[in-house]
């Protein structure tokens, strides 16, 4: 299975555009996709998204390049993304 670098971002600024993070991330690397995660009745942004770059070291790259580090007027925390937990049935 290839290796996926994900990046998770939060606090992104709900003027934010998914190209503007691309561009932003693009400073540490190659960026694969960037994601800003949409209310799915308002398609309003929900303040986080994902940035998937090519590489181990452009990740950690970008995590001290933005992590507190503010875009469109927000601090951003950024943060290896976990992935997806299993919904717990009760």
């Amino acid at each position: 299975m290839e290796e996926v670098y994900k990046l998770y971002v939060g606090g992104i600024s709900y003027d934010s555009s998914e190209e503007a993070l691309k561009e932003a991330f693009a400073q540490a690397g190659t960026v694969n996709s960037a994601v800003i995660i949409t209310d799915k009745e308002t398609g309003r942004s929900r303040g986080f998204g994902f940035v998937e770059m090519s590489s181990d070291e452009e990740l950690q790259k970008a995590i001290e390049m933005w992590d507190g580090k503010e875009l469109d007027g927000r601090k951003l925390t950024v943060s290896k993304a976990r992935p997806p937990q299993e919904k717990k049935e009760w």
